[in-house]
């Protein structure tokens, strides 16, 4: 069975509520593809307002973050709870961006996506390597690493439901892309770590996601790989061009 493409926007720190409404004006009639499931992951403030304009299209609203407990003294923080109650479906956890310069752990990692699991939401589990660690060849020993720590007591038919995104932290904003080799090779050895744990049947039907400067020219070739199954997009997702990401099919014959 093939599994469908998830192609979802990171905002990351960017969009005010009013403009977050104008955006996804601009980009409905952009991103219209029933092939493939599109995610907007916005930050907190843009929720309400996202997922308002959104309504009555394909797009789904996701969140950027996510604390690991229910509710309490935890001053800035966003439960699970919350997004739920506004009609989230997808939360990005454990982006690279989060474990830099907020101290997230593989750890903490965990405790996010067997909380979102428990409150029926989707995580986008993020993982991916420093140019350090590339040059050194230790990228495939520290994703295996980052996997098995964040799915630890996730049960085979939740991890089926997960989606990670692979995300080479050098890539970033850079404009620098993996090559489609490099792509493919780490989400193949993720899609083999998934096997290891749960079997072929949830590594079969787990989707991964390619993340790290992707463009309406490179998403076509990386979208074709087999064990590559979307993107998660950063600064595209708040432009047009994500509409052409989306449709990389057509845009790819035109």
């Amino acid at each position: 069975m093939a599994r469908k493409k998830i192609i979802a926007g990171n905002w990351k720190m960017n969009m005010t509520p009013s403009e977050t409404v104008s955006l996804i004006e601009t980009l409905k009639p952009l991103v219209k593809n029933d092939e493939v499931d599109v995610v907007f992951c916005v930050p907190a403030i843009d929720i309400i307002p996202a997922m308002e304009a959104a309504k009555g299209t394909n797009i789904n609203i996701g969140a950027e973050n996510m604390y690991f407990e229910e509710k309490g003294a935890f001053t800035g923080e966003i439960s699970p709870d919350m997004l739920v109650d506004a009609g989230v479906k997808y939360v990005i956890i454990g982006h690279s961006e989060r474990r830099e310069y907020f101290a997230e752990t593989d750890e903490t990692v965990n405790r996010k996506v067997l909380k979102a699991f428990e409150h029926g939401l989707t995580p986008i589990i993020c993982c991916g390597e420093s140019l350090t660690q590339r040059e050194q060849g230790i990228t495939i020993d520290w994703i295996r690493q980052q996997i098995k720590i964040a799915f630890l007591n996730v049960s085979a038919a939740q991890a089926e439901e997960a989606v990670i995104a692979y995300e080479p932290i050098w890539a970033i904003g850079t404009g620098k892309v993996a090559t489609t080799g490099q792509a493919q090779e780490v989400c193949r050895a993720i899609r083999d770590c998934i096997g290891e744990l749960y079997g072929a049947g949830t590594a079969e039907k787990i989707r991964i996601q390619y993340g790290g400067s992707v463009s309406a020219s490179s998403a076509p070739e990386l979208f074709a790989q087999p064990d590559i199954d979307g993107g998660l997009v950063g600064g595209a997702s708040l432009k047009p061009d994500f509409g052409q990401i989306v449709n990389y099919k057509t845009a790819k014959q035109q």
